[in-house]
């Protein structure tokens, strides 16, 4: 065990001087490490240790850990159990669970338990923080440049597009709602119980149709699949015209902030990620939508 990581988990009341701890680092993150700690006594637990200048991501720990612990209170997010300061080193209870694989998670059958357990925490009183994909990718931009990150020509095109996303939906301004913000495929588990979701670090208030439309668009649903995740979230009411709109627009947004999230990394983050290539593939899939005959529809329909 390297001596920092020691020094982290002796300040940790639950491991300080434990003998035969064990230790695996677990695989997958692109942002933190995170290692499974197993106790002598057959205990499981994970920690959670931040990278570097994740502050540059608009990160707050504080805020991360009190969203975990809301949701974790209605059995979405796993237990918190510590929450060291200052560095927000996070200890989560171990979920024994198995993933939901990309290539299965678009069933009918996925869709709705994913969606109701996203429902579940939507109705939680309130979360700490907030959140929202235009102010996060305005922040974005001047790290990106002040790192000399490898921007797009036509970056001024992004952020207009962003604007004109936001002015058609302030049009009908939204009611904050706890969001994850974070829906990537590797954040789902299901434990037999029910599907539980990790990382919660960009959690805060925010719009239910970002979280709708991030989960949609990290996994490549087609219109009929966006019909069905409508369908289970507003049931018994159909989905309408402009909540259909608000989805594919978030979907943009969703690709906008994922590939600023890639810029900032690309020259801050030490894990080996080719940030640049997954920036890429975001800007493309961005211009596509944007450029495609539905946008302007989606503009005046939200």
């Amino acid at each position: 065990m390297p001596d920092s990581l020691s020094s982290i988990l002796n300040r940790v009341p639950l491991f300080a001087n434990q003998p035969n701890l064990k230790i695996t680092e677990l695989s997958g993150g692109i942002t933190n490490r995170n290692y499974k700690i197993e106790t002598a006594n057959g205990e499981a637990f994970v920690l959670r240790v931040g990278g570097n200048d994740t502050g540059l991501l608009g990160i707050d720990r504080r805020v991360e850990y009190g969203c975990t612990l809301a949701a974790s209170r209605v059995g979405v997010a796993p237990d918190p159990v510590a929450f060291l300061e200052p560095e927000g080193y996070l200890v989560t209870r171990f979920i024994s669970g198995v993933g939901l694989p990309a290539e299965t998670i678009g069933s009918a059958e996925n869709i709705r338990r994913v969606v109701g357990a996203i429902k579940i925490y939507h109705a939680i009183d309130g979360f700490p923080g907030s959140f929202s994909p235009f102010r996060v990718v305005e922040s974005y931009l001047p790290i990106s440049r002040q790192y000399q990150a490898p921007l797009p020509q036509n970056i001024d095109w992004f952020l207009a597009t962003s604007t004109e996303i936001e002015t058609a939906m302030l049009r009908d301004p939204f009611k904050p709602v706890p969001c994850h913000n974070d829906l990537l495929n590797g954040n789902f588990l299901d434990d037999g119980a029910g599907i539980r979701i990790l990382d919660w670090e960009y959690a805060g208030m925010g719009d239910r149709f970002f979280d709708l439309g991030n989960f949609s668009a990290q996994h490549g649903f087609t219109v009929e699949q966006d019909d069905i995740l409508l369908y289970e979230y507003f049931s018994p009411l159909p989905a309408t015209p402009a909540q259909h709109a608000r989805l594919q627009l978030m979907k943009i947004m969703s690709d906008m902030r994922e590939a600023m999230w890639a810029m900032v990394q690309c020259n801050v983050s030490q894990i080996e990620f080719d940030y640049v290539g997954y920036g890429q593939k975001y800007f493309d899939r961005i211009e596509a939508a944007a450029k495609g005959k539905s946008y302007r529809r989606w503009l005046a329909e939200v």
